[in-house]
């Protein structure tokens, strides 16, 4: 009961002016994503996908990269800007330059900016060269997934709803929803409450209501869901190695439904 009282206290609704903050970071977090994906190719390494979204970050949209020097709960500080999660690595990849991408790869990109103190987070899978017909498929029915989610998103529906979507789109077409990790509360603080489960019953869970921000960020396997976390305390991939795939967004409720603060040009909800 305590953990539940604290997730409604610390799950407020956004004030206006905090909205039109997250708007912003919001649009520059798409821009990072819209800009690397001609650097995506056979050959690059992930350390040098990370220098030169840095650059990004910093001089062109005049941000902060909220993964670099991040840690808590004993973990270390992560070392880069942002997260580079290749074939079986379900999330929090660490770009290095022993990473080559070799064609057939495909790979998460997951970006947080702070502008003006607030966060906006996304992320998108990237197929590098001609990909195999099960990578592509996986990569391609989790972004349905998010938006399955994203479409349960409305005042007076709960975040249970946004599970269900999720999980019964990924068993249909006989994929597993990871469990360990889940999208969180975002605003001023990076990681807040509540925490947005991918999978769930309907009905159940927190009541969203009109102003609150969150992320929804599917991590759906080609095999089984168990995953497992490496020495170095971040990268985690799937225990039986078969590919994982995610995509994220940062979401706002609004008075009718929903709205994808950090949606790229190429999207359309409509």
């Amino acid at each position: 009961m305590a953990d539940a009282q604290r997730s409604y206290a610390t799950a407020r609704p956004k004030t206006p002016e905090e909205i039109a903050k997250m708007r912003i970071a919001g649009r520059l977090a798409a821009s990072v994503l819209e800009m690397i994906g001609d650097h995506v190719k056979p050959g690059v390494s992930t350390d040098e996908l990370d220098r030169i979204c840095h650059d990004y970050i910093v001089d062109d949209i005049d941000c902060i990269p909220a993964p670099l020097n991040y840690g808590g709960r004993g973990q270390p500080p992560f070392p880069k800007s942002i997260c580079t999660s290749v074939n079986h690595v379900v999330c929090h990849g660490i770009p290095s330059p022993r990473k080559v991408l070799k064609a057939g790869d495909v790979m998460n990109i997951d970006v947080t900016v702070i502008k003006d103190g607030y966060h906006g987070d996304t992320s998108k899978m990237f197929l590098v060269g001609e990909p195999s017909v099960l990578a592509r498929r996986l990569s391609e029915v989790t972004q349905e997934c998010l938006y399955a989610g994203i479409r349960a998103i409305r005042p007076g529906a709960h975040l249970g709803d946004i599970g269900y979507a999720i999980s019964k789109l990924a068993r249909a077409n006989r994929f597993t929803v990871v469990q360990e990790f889940c999208g969180h509360g975002i605003g001023d603080v990076f990681h807040d409450d509540p925490q947005v489960l991918h999978y769930g019953k309907p009905g159940t869970g927190m009541e969203m209501r009109e102003g609150m921000t969150f992320t929804v960020e599917p991590m759906i396997n080609a095999g089984r869901r168990h995953v497992k976390i490496l020495p170095d305390q971040w990268t985690v991939v799937t225990k039986d190695h078969k590919l994982s795939a995610q995509w994220e967004h940062t979401c706002l409720v609004t008075a009718d439904g929903f709205e994808v603060l950090t949606l790229r040009g190429e999207e359309d909800f409509s």
